[in-house]
């Protein structure tokens, strides 16, 4: 897994019901971009965490800059 500043990590749920839960990523520790990642989740709470099975990189929402139009 390899992510960047500002891709969202999602974490879809272990059981059927379970909501999907999103982190973005504030820092990268690992080399390369691999983890681990200092995170913030959705409520604020900021952390370190090695992301498991059931964790995708969402990059589509990172790095975008607002266009001048």
């Amino acid at each position: 897994m390899r992510a960047s500043v500002g891709d969202v990590l999602r974490f879809t749920g272990r059981k059927v019901g379970t909501a999907e839960h999103h982190a973005t990523v504030i820092e990268v520790l690992g080399s390369g971009g691999e983890p681990p990642y200092k995170v913030r989740y959705d409520d604020g709470h900021i952390t370190e965490i090695f992301p498991g099975t059931g964790c995708i990189v969402d990059t589509s929402t990172s790095h975008q800059q607002p266009s001048d139009t």
